[in-house]
């Protein structure tokens, strides 16, 4: 059965969303702070997790950031606040949507079925292999891991799509559209959402190869993926 976790301060909220998923077939966890969130994600690992933006303890950011350490579980964030700051933070942490509340609970419903309908790696990707090698690093889309010299490198799901995209083809020129496209899904984003991502991964990676830059931007058309070591 497919678990969720909801992670609210507020009680009638997540009695509400509780029992929205339940009468979906979903198994339900809750935790209203996010040290009881986290110690939850760990003792019994969700597929999804509503979380909060504003939490006792730790906040959502935090929670999500702790949480990407050791879980590529979705994360949809809750959040009272409008400004695109907020939505680009949570993003920045590894969260994968984000509902501003108020919000219709059949809403919130519909977004976690569409996302648990997508394999973990998105949509429209190439056939599996078994792994793809480029210096040292090595993309194994079975495992869904990427490593250097058998020490993974941690990426969130997203983050993992897009560079299972981009390397499926080195040195085609992506735009940001076609990116969302495969990525995201029918799910609506506008194009900064993909240069926030792109920023997370290549960060990651260079951390963990050092001189060796593996996504190019394409100054006003997108990204492409290519193998160069960095003077």
């Amino acid at each position: 059965m497919t678990k969720v976790l909801v992670v609210d301060d507020e009680t009638n909220l997540v009695e509400l969303v509780q029992s929205y998923l339940l009468r979906e077939g979903y198994e339900v966890l809750t935790a209203f702070d996010g040290i009881t969130a986290l110690e939850l994600a760990r003792a019994t690992p969700p597929d999804l997790m509503v979380l909060d933006l504003m939490l006792p303890g730790l906040d959502g950011i935090e929670v999500c950031r702790q949480l990407r350490q050791f879980s590529d579980a979705y994360v949809i964030m809750l959040t009272a606040k409008t400004e695109e700051i907020d939505k680009i933070v949570g993003l920045s942490v590894g969260a994968d949507d984000y509902l501003t509340k108020p919000f219709s609970p059949r809403e919130l419903v519909a977004r976690v079925k569409a996302m648990l309908r997508r394999p973990r790696s998105g949509t429209s990707q190439p056939a599996v292999l078994p792994s793809r090698k480029f210096g040292e690093l090595v993309i194994d889309e079975v495992r869904h891991e990427v490593t250097r010299q058998g020490e993974i490198i941690p990426l969130t799901a997203r983050e993992f799509t897009l560079l299972l995209t981009l390397s499926a083809h080195p040195g085609r020129v992506f735009t940001r559209a076609q990116l969302l496209e495969r990525v995201w899904g029918d799910e609506y984003y506008d194009d900064h959402v993909v240069d926030v991502h792109i920023a997370n991964l290549r960060k990651k990676l260079e951390t963990a190869l050092g001189n060796a830059q593996y996504i190019e931007t394409v100054r006003g058309v997108g990204y492409r993926f290519e193998v160069r070591d960095i003077k």
